[in-house]
């Protein structure tokens, strides 16, 4: 079973060291996979990083086709060669990882799908292929034959889970104990990083107020106490948090102590202490929260993160 990675100048280096590592080690556990790293002229491929890569030429069949991304390939378009190449191999399956979408789509191969990209990507992708049913905070979608993942590290969820159709659960559970990742990660994109998904505020106070709302979550952040420690008005607070963090001060102290709690369920912490040590308060309020915003329970999270350590 011939797994073809098209690697090409700009590709993103995890992007394509992902689903190498995952079929690598499915095939040293027995897989019949031969993974194979090819380029629309082959040779060496330098990538976003400056790593080169030294790639087969272009192949016309696989079982596996899978089209890493590119940081530029949104603002800049694909390239003919690239789309050239997709459009001549003759695949089972095809898949794309993070931006990589934006290449199955221009290929014509996501149109009537459902579809996912990198969070920050997603509303470009939709906006330009209507064609396509953007899924924003999916990790990877599955429709058909094609799939299509989140940004960067979700290759590797992508990439078991084809593990998991082609030879079962077991060995792709060994793929990840192996990779010591979860076989299937919990919640959708919308979980990772407050703190990255937020613009930096250039007005001094609220830049304050973000960086204590960071370090002490369970602290009292009631709109009244961000109020006065700025030294503004609870009017004055919320504008200024609409106009440069873009939600509600009340959203965005909920969704610092979501990641706060997700941190210490992952460090063993009950959903009791977790709740209580996050600033969430009760049980209750945290699985409203995990619910609304990651799609999980707590408990079931906290399970999950045990179990794919253990």
């Amino acid at each position: 079973m011939d797994i073809v990675i098209l690697a090409y100048p700009g590709v993103r280096l995890m992007d394509v060291t992902a689903p190498l590592e995952v079929f690598g080690t499915a095939a040293g556990f027995g897989a019949p996979y031969r993974v194979r790293l090819c380029s629309p002229a082959g040779g060496p491929v330098t990538t976003s990083t400056g790593v080169s890569l030294l790639t087969e030429p272009p192949v016309t069949s696989a079982h596996t086709l899978v089209v890493p991304g590119s940081p530029g390939l949104p603002a800049h378009g694909v390239r003919g060669e690239l789309l050239e190449a997709v459009s001549a191999v003759s695949a089972r399956r095809v898949a794309s990882v993070c931006t990589g979408a934006f290449v199955l789509a221009e290929a014509g191969l996501l149109d009537g799908r459902r579809a996912t990209t990198h969070w920050r990507h997603a509303a470009t992708l939709a906006s330009r292929y209507p064609a396509i049913e953007v899924e924003p905070d999916a990790i990877y979608v599955w429709s058909g034959e094609v799939l299509t993942s989140a940004g960067v590290s979700a290759g590797i969820d992508l990439s078991l889970a084809m593990v998991e159709q082609d030879m079962g659960a077991d060995l792709a559970r060994e793929v990840a104990r192996d990779l010591v990742v979860f076989l299937q990660r919990p919640g959708g994109q919308s979980q990772f990083s407050v703190a990255s998904r937020t613009p930096r505020p250039r007005h001094d106070p609220l830049r304050g107020l973000l960086d204590q709302v960071a370090a002490d979550p369970g602290a009292d952040h009631s709109l009244q106490a961000m109020a006065a420690r700025a030294g503004v008005s609870v009017r004055h607070l919320t504008r200024l948090f609409h106009e440069r963090v873009g939600r509600t001060p009340a959203a965005y102290v909920e969704s610092v102590r979501l990641e706060a709690a997700q941190s210490l369920l992952d460090s063993g912490e009950t959903v009791t202490g977790a709740a209580a040590r996050s600033g969430m308060g009760s049980d209750e309020s945290l699985r409203r929260a995990f619910l609304r915003h990651l799609g999980v329970t707590p408990s079931a999270y906290r399970a999950r993160f045990r179990t794919s350590l253990s």
